[in-house]
Order: C-alpha cells, then structure tokens, then sequence
C-alpha cells in the first residue's frame, strides 16, 4: 500500500536521560511504553549508533542535496505498519514530514531535501497503523466472498477518528470531514443491510468505498496514530550539517605568497599574488590555499633545509608564527597590510576564487602569547619550554600550545576570536595544521561556534594520522579532510581505498580531499620526477575525489628532488624564498588546465560517492564509472608509467540502460576521439609517453 506524506506536526522535549546518556539496564514496568509494539532499528544513515544509543555525531550534506533514510521497522502480529520521516531546521520549531514505504523483509525507506546553510534534524516515527490493517482485511474477506457487515460498523468508528481529525487537526479540511461523516454513516447502513449485496444498494456501496483509492487518500492524510514509536526518543534525534557547494566540489591551488615575485632577492606580496590569480584562475582552481601569512619570529629561526643555524637575511618557516610585530591576527608586514590581504580577496572574487588561510595553532618564542599568557605553554622542570617535536622531526623555532592548561577556556576562546577575525576579513575556508595533536573536543566546539557567525565557513584537516583519529575528525565537525591517497599509489590499493571512502559508513560524514604532493610530503613515487607518473598521479586525484588540490607551481613544474631518503623536498619553500618561472607550460600543466575545464562541465566529476569500479583484466589499468543524471564518464588510468597496457574493459551497461545489442558512442573528452562499442567487453590500449587515460563520455 503505497504512503502519502502525512501532517507537519511538532514534538515535546524528553523528559527522561536519552538511551545514549545512560547505562542500559533491564527496563522496569515504570519505564515500559506497554501499549507501544512498534521497533525501529538500524537506521541509515547514522553515524556512530551503539546498543540502544542513537547517533552520534551529524552526517554531512551540501544544500540541495536529498537524503535517503532507511530503517528495520516491525512490530508483533500481522498488522499493517505505517512510518514518516520527520525532519527539520535546527531554526525551526516544528517537524516537517516525508512518506516512509516498505522496501522488502521490514526494511523501509523515505527521503528529504535540505535546502539551506546549519544544522538538520531528522527521525523517524511508526506506529501500527489499524485503518490500513481494516482495509487490508476488508480486501481479503471481500476476495474470499465473505459478507462484511460487522467489519462495516468497525470501519465506521474508524472513520469517526478520521472526520474528527480532518475537522481540527493540522490538516484541517472542511469538505473532507464531511464527506468522511457520510462515509461512516454509509458503512453504518451497508452493515445493517440484509438484502444480499447489489450493485449500487449501500452494502455494495460501501464495500466499494472501503477498497477505493479515495479511502485510501482520506487514511494517509488523516491518519491514526496510537502508541507511535520514535527512533532514539530525544527531542532532536538525528542530525545532518549541511555545507555549502563548495564543501563538495572545490580544486585547491597552494602557493607561498613571499614565492610570488617575479624578481630574484625580493620578497613577494600580495600584490604579487594579485598580478598571478589570472594565470591560477585560467587553469581552473576556484580555492587559493596559502600557508600562514603572520609575522615569523627571530629566536631559533630555522635557516635552509631545516638547518638550526639561520643565516642573515633568512626568512625562516611562516609555521615559527609570531614576532613582536604581532601573532596569529597579525599580517607579516613584507606581504602587506591587513588592507592588502582584504583586497586580495576581493580581487580573487572577480576570478571566481576564494583565498584560504592556514591554522597552525603553534608559536615563535617571539609570539605575544609566549609572554602574556605563559600559561599557555608546557614548562619542564627547570622552567623552559620545550619546542615541538614529531620524533624523529624537531622544530627548535616553534613552542606548542598546552591544552591541557588550567586557564583552557580562555585558550579556546582567543582561538574562536582569531577565527572570527579571519572571517571578518573575508576568509571563509581554513586549512587547519595538524589538528590530530589537540583536542577533539576542541574542534567540535570552536567549529559550531564560529559557523553560529558564518554558517557558510568551511575548514579542512590537515591530518596524516592514524585512521579512526583522522575520522574523528571528520565527525566533529571538519568539511574536508586530506587522504592517504599519497600513499595509495597501486590499482588494488587505490580500489581497497576509494571502497572504504564511498562504500562504507565514512561516506557520511568523511569528504575526501586528494593531495597527490603537498609543501611538507614529497612522495617516494614521484622523487623519479618521470612525466608521466606526475600526469597519472595528478589525473586520479582529480578524478576520484571531487574535492583536490596541488601544491601550486612546485607540482606544475614536476619538482621532485628530495632530502636523500625522505619524503621531503631538497631546498624546501618552507625555508627558504622560491623564484618560480611562472610563465612555464607542459604536458601537466596543459592537463591541469583541460581537467579542471571537464570537472566543471561534467557533473559526474562533481561528486565522489558515486563510483563504480568496472572490471578490466590487467592490475595497471583502472576502470571506473562516474554517473549523475544522464552524466556518464568511463575512466581507465594506465598505472604503469613506463609501459604501454592494453586490455578489455567490461561495461556495466545494465547499470547504463543499454541493450546487449545496442551499440553506443564513447567520447574521449582529453583527446576528443570517438568510438563506437557494443556490448559489456571492449578493448582499450593506453601508451603513457603519449596519454596515460581515457575519459570516455558513454553518449546513449
């Protein structure tokens, strides 16, 4: 029996601890709804539910976007169920409602649309649903050929409830209760007809009633509703945090901004960042990433290649953050002035881009905080501080700060005014620095309280750690996190992974955002500095994840030499100022260019939980599928940078729609070829001295 949306309704705070706030314990007859038969179970999407204990933390969405719920929902004995999906704005008092209908074996399914910026919240309620039960057992007995006279009189009193409820309930409807009144007094009259059943006598006729589609359309909208169950029986139930477009499409471009002149021994600005948005905008990147921008300090300043001896004229790591000029709501005076930075945001604007700043939540020893709030910062026993460390990495230039301090509150609340400042200034996006070494609680509170401010701020974790602390993250509140796709570097790795991104629970709550090199890692596969592997390297971030970003001209330019036996640059931009040739082309940046063109213009590549891995019979070709709407893009990467691969890709064109004899065009977007295919298994060859992938758009 097919479900209707039902009447908005509002909802009472519990008055009782949540299941997820308290011990389980055998229940009493005190604490037994006994008239309540009604379960609702395993509801997705929910994000870290335990026994009798409801989600923890929101699911992520961006607005527009529908969210599908499922549920377990049963109950004793053979009656009919009803259920709603109830949701609404944090903003709001009263919940919004969506039909719930039965998938199969008790498993149901609704669906909602969030339509702006903040907080959802979403539940379900069901409940044992006797009119649909009536009507299901008028249905058989009339199929059986029994006569229904004393079901009739049930019915009636059943439609009295129903009048009732159109007369003054939500739904409210004049006409209707009084066409439900004159329902209940014809079934009344059915049943107390005792000629047999003729066409058009009152038996006949409301027997007719009882198994129409208008009944049915008077149940669903006046329903009644009995002992309703509510999954996890808080006042909120679950909850969805809704981002905006940016939070799931965005291509991220990182630059040194000092490295932005065009003139050897001088320090760039933000003038000089202006004169090459052009350029950055042209290749496709709409999020201008630049690590800090604060005044460094002098004490213990780093020097190049990490040296602790800091020769004159060297401008030390931007990550030493704080001088006597100023911490983290200073601007380094050699870039410009607050007044520049602000006007680099407005000029990126005018190219559709948007500048991001770096959260490093560390000190010089030259930072005021060092001096007027000391308590904000570890001492060892003979009264010094201790510098940071990552065993085996030291950072002598740099004091971390002690969360664990008594005078915490005050802490959190200058981080949120830095913040805050940020975003006056017109910063919406933030690329957080190791933020797996504080706090989650931390991350969770400081992200909802400057998102009170601006709903529309987004921050990134930057966090190469262990993976259920990354996922912490995710859940407390981070839009983007980095990957270990760095690392994912062979066809079985990168399928195990990108499953566990887009298959399993993280993709709920977890956007991946793909980094083939960043300032800090420069990964063993590409230190060869062989075209190709940058070519594939880069292609596959673009293409799995919606969301990704490169490390500006070093990557453009295939920088690869490395420290020796490390995964760090040579002569890295950290410590030291960089003259780039930005006037440079290749093949990458040429592919940089066409890729962020195609992302644009294809909406499959917007998105990243919808991939499909295709069979192909070779481990160095990947195959996989992007579909949104009639948006069909079939990709197959060669892996292998240094061999020509070949082999057949098998099509799921049952998913596509396509006949098995129906032949179909593939339009290759990178070289504009066309060919026509047949059938599931079509062969493909890939030379990667020439062009290491296919991006096929399947054209019906």
């Amino acid at each position: 029996m097919k479900k209707q949306p039902a009447a908005k309704a509002s909802t009472q705070p519990a008055t009782k601890p949540s299941p997820s706030t308290v011990a389980h314990t055998d229940p009493t007859l005190a604490d037994i709804a006994g008239q309540q038969r009604v379960r609702i179970e395993r509801v997705s999407p929910e994000v870290d539910a335990g026994y009798d204990r409801p989600g923890r933390y929101p699911i992520k969405a961006i607005v527009g976007d529908t969210i599908p719920v499922e549920a377990d929902i049963v109950a004793d004995g053979h009656d009919m169920l009803a259920a709603r999906l109830l949701y609404r704005h944090a903003d709001e008092k009263a919940w919004q409602e969506a039909p719930m209908t039965l998938l199969v074996n008790d498993r149901w399914a609704g669906s909602f649309t969030v339509q702006k910026l903040g907080r959802y919240h979403y539940t379900i309620e069901a409940w044992v649903d006797h009119i649909a039960s009536w009507q299901h057992e008028i249905e058989l007995k009339v199929k059986d050929g029994q006569r229904i006279s004393s079901e009739l009189k049930a019915g009636a009193v059943l439609v009295d409830g129903m009048a009732h409820r159109a007369a003054g309930g939500p739904n409210a409807n004049a006409h209707d209760a009084a066409e439900l009144l004159r329902a209940a007094a014809l079934f009344r009259e059915g049943a107390n007809h005792v000629a047999d059943a003729e066409p058009g006598d009152p038996y006949a006729r409301a027997v007719e009633l009882a198994e129409s589609e208008q009944f049915l359309h008077w149940a669903q909208t006046y329903p009644e509703r009995q002992h309703p169950a509510r999954y996890a029986d808080l006042p909120n139930g679950l909850s969805v945090e809704v981002d905006r477009a940016e939070a799931g499409f965005s291509t991220w471009y990182c630059l040194f901004p000092r490295s932005a002149s065009r003139e050897a021994g001088r320090h760039g600005t933000f003038r000089d960042v202006e004169a090459l948005l052009p350029r950055i905008a042209g290749m496709g990147f709409d999020v201008l990433y630049l690590p800090p921008i604060h005044p460094i300090g002098t004490a213990h300043r780093k020097g190049k290649n990490n040296s602790v001896t800091c020769q004159p004229g060297e401008p030390g790591v931007p990550y030493g953050i704080g001088s006597a000029e100023g911490g983290h709501d200073a601007i380094h005076p050699e870039l410009g002035t607050v007044d520049d930075f602000k006007h680099l945001i407005a000029e990126a604007k005018t190219y559709g881009m948007e500048i991001a700043m770096d959260l490093a939540i560390q000190c010089s020893p030259d930072h005021p905080w060092a001096t007027e709030h000391p308590e904000w910062f570890k001492k060892r026993p003979d009264g010094t501080i201790q510098y940071a460390e990552n065993p085996p990495k030291k950072y002598q230039d740099i004091y971390p700060v002690y969360f664990e301090t008594e005078d915490w509150k005050a802490l959190w609340e200058e981080l949120k005014r830095v913040l805050l400042i940020w975003a006056e200034w017109g910063v919406k996006i933030v690329r957080v620095d190791n933020p797996h070494t504080k706090p989650f609680g931390f991350w969770e509170w400081v992200i909802a309280e400057v998102k009170k401010h601006h709903p529309d701020m987004l921050f990134l974790s930057e966090a190469f750690t262990k993976p259920k602390v990354m996922q912490q993250l995710a859940k407390v509140g981070f839009a983007h996190s980095y990957t270990y796709y760095t690392w994912r570097t062979t066809k079985a790795e990168l399928q195990q992974y990108m499953t566990e991104l887009t298959a399993g629970e993280m993709r709920h709550y977890f956007r991946p955002n793909f980094w083939p090199t960043t300032h800090d890692i420069n990964p063993y596969i590409l230190q060869s500095g062989h075209e190709p592997q940058f070519l594939i390297r880069y292609f596959l971030a673009a293409t799995l994840s919606s969301n990704y970003g490169i490390y500006g001209p070093s990557f453009e330019l295939m920088e690869h030499v490395p420290v020796p036996n490390k995964e760090e640059y040579l002569n890295s931009e950290k410590y030291e100022i960089r003259l780039w040739d930005w006037d440079r082309t290749n093949k990458l940046t040429y592919l940089i260019g066409l890729t962020n063109r195609l992302r644009r213009t294809n909406a499959a590549l917007q998105q990243t939980n919808n991939l499909t891995f295709c069979t192909i019979n070779d481990d160095f070709l990947l195959a996989y599928l992007k579909v949104t709407g009639d948006n069909r893009l079939l990709t197959i990467v060669n892996m292998d940078a240094y061999n020509r691969r070949s082999g057949v890709v098998q099509v799921p064109i049952w998913q596509l729609g396509i006949a098995p004899d129906q032949p179909y065009t593939v339009h290759d977007l990178l070289t504009d070829n066309r060919y026509t295919w047949h059938g599931e298994w079509n062969y493909v060859e890939l030379d990667p001295y020439i062009l290491p992938m296919h991006m096929f758009r399947i054209d019906l």
